[in-house]
């Protein structure tokens, strides 16, 4: 891989139960930092490039990130990306706000971001990459 590759998609959906029955309300990563590194798998010791943008929109958290080059790990996201192995996205975080739900789980209301991740099996169904490229 001789240049960056850029990914986009959605690292949380709002409004909808993920796998645990936790909520994310719109607004809660209202002033989130783009600056976060973007990993394989929510492993630390394994980056796999940078976040460049999020933003949030109808749908949830949409981020922007590139695929740093010469990077093992990296690459071999990439090739299952595009095989289509692979095509889940998460994020780490710590809770600033949130209530209990009746029947299980939370709202979450506020959230510090602390990471995006290529993930095998995201947490919430619909957090996809929407594009590679």
């Amino acid at each position: 891989m001789g240049s960056e590759v850029r990914l986009t998609g959605y690292v949380s959906r709002f409004d909808v139960p993920d796998r645990q029955g936790d909520v994310v309300r719109r607004r809660a990563f209202v002033g989130a930092p783009a600056a976060v590194p973007l990993l394989w798998q929510h492993d630390p010791s394994r980056p796999i490039g940078r976040v460049l943008g999020l933003s949030e929109d109808g749908h949830g958290l949409k981020m922007l990130a590139a695929v740093s080059p010469g990077c093992r790990d990296g690459e071999d996201a990439l090739a299952l990306l595009r095989s289509g192995a692979v095509d889940g996205l998460s994020f780490g975080y710590r809770v600033k706000s949130a209530r209990r739900r009746p029947g299980g789980g939370r709202e979450l209301l506020r959230l510090e971001l602390i990471e995006c991740s290529v993930v095998t099996l995201p947490m919430h169904e619909e957090a996809r990459v929407l594009s590679v490229g």
